[in-house]
């Protein structure tokens, strides 16, 4: 491991900046992400002293062990041990139309929103672009699929986004460069709970990919009981910049919105919510609490999910639901805690990947 940690990352370059001339560089984009090869070794159509070369110099992966977790849903969690011993998660979500993957920004998260399983575990360290990209890589990979078959990626796993922007916005670049992943702006959306600083630097970046807040809250003393980080940026400041983001970039802005019992669950809240959003092209993913082992809060029951849904749509507020999958295996929304549920799958790494 400590070789593999030695070597250069070489998803951390974009397709014009890899290693190689001319269409050498081409071959080398097509092999890591339209053909997913995991080893230099893989390369065949490069000479054999350039896949050498290659492999003295650079690596293919950021984990050092992968352990995959099925779900009685179809998808799957995925635990990443990396190069340096640390952890982090991922999700892979398949639908009847397409492949989704949840991806981390940082190992834990330093928002410590209270409904949040990662926010408990606290903050380890940003993730670099390499290792971001690297789990839509491998989870492709232990899915039998082409990286460009995963056409839709949603950065709300571990972390916060918008603190650890430098490295988010090169991962997103490769995500969406049309010799790498060639990624639809529509299929990328990134969750933040609400930076603004980061969010009009996003809307510089013109990139043009999705916003999503976790707003969980219409009203500054409640969001202050539930998320820490609302102390410091109260939420009239942070739709400034919401609203600067879709003046920008026209993209539609989703609110996501836990509902957790008699805290932010009353029809008044809604009604307020309603109130805070018009004017906006706004859409309201409404999240049932997904329980986590010592959380300090209680989930609204289903009949007033549907109650507090109900009364958003009387209001003309685009609303929709989202019953997450992969609670069994701690994969669901607000469940990603480093947790290893049982039985434990092993998917251990090709030979020779950590080179």
């Amino acid at each position: 491991m400590a070789a593999s940690h030695a070597l250069k990352p070489i998803l951390e370059l974009l397709p014009e900046e890899l290693p190689g001339e001319g269409y050498r560089r081409a071959q080398i984009a097509h092999w890591l992400y339209a053909k997913g090869a995991r080893d230099f070794s893989e390369m065949t159509d490069l000479p054999k002293a350039l896949r050498e070369a290659l492999a003295r110099e650079w690596r293919l992966s950021e984990f050092s062990l992968v352990q995959a977790f099925p779900s009685q849903d179809g998808s799957v969690k995925y635990l990443f041990t990396l190069l340096d011993g640390k952890k982090t998660e991922a999700v892979y979500m398949p639908y009847e139309n397409r492949k989704t993957v949840c991806l981390s920004t940082m190992v834990g998260c330093p928002a410590g929103c209270t409904f949040c399983a990662t926010g408990a575990l606290g903050f380890g360290r940003n993730l670099t672009a390499a290792e971001i990209l690297d789990q839509l890589l491998t989870i492709a990979y232990h899915q039998g699929l082409s990286p460009r078959e995963i056409r839709n990626v949603v950065l709300m796993g571990m972390g916060e986004p918008l603190l650890n922007l430098r490295n988010v916005l090169k991962a997103v670049r490769i995500m969406l460069h049309k010799k790498a992943l060639a990624l639809s702006p529509r299929r990328v959306t990134l969750s933040t709970v609400g930076i603004p600083k980061g969010i009009y630097r996003l809307a510089e970046e013109d990139l043009g990919v999705r916003l999503a807040l976790s707003l969980h809250a219409p009203d500054d003393e409640t969001r202050r009981k539930i998320i820490p980080t609302a102390h410091r940026y109260p939420i009239a400041e942070i739709m400034e910049a919401v609203r600067h983001y879709h003046a920008k970039t026209k993209r539609r802005v989703t609110f996501e919105y836990t509902l957790l019992k008699g805290v932010n669950d009353h029809l008044w809240q809604a009604r307020l919510l309603a109130k805070l959003l018009k004017g906006l092209s706004a859409h309201v993913n409404l999240i049932p609490f997904n329980p986590w082992e010592g959380a300090p809060v209680a989930g609204t029951p289903k009949a007033g999910v549907l109650a507090f849904a109900e009364e958003l749509k009387r209001l003309g507020v685009p609303t929709s639901i989202r019953w997450s999958r992969g609670q069994d295996v701690g994969a669901a929304c607000g469940q990603l805690a480093l947790k290893v549920p049982r039985p434990l799958t092993l998917t251990p790494l090709p030979e020779g990947a950590g080179r």
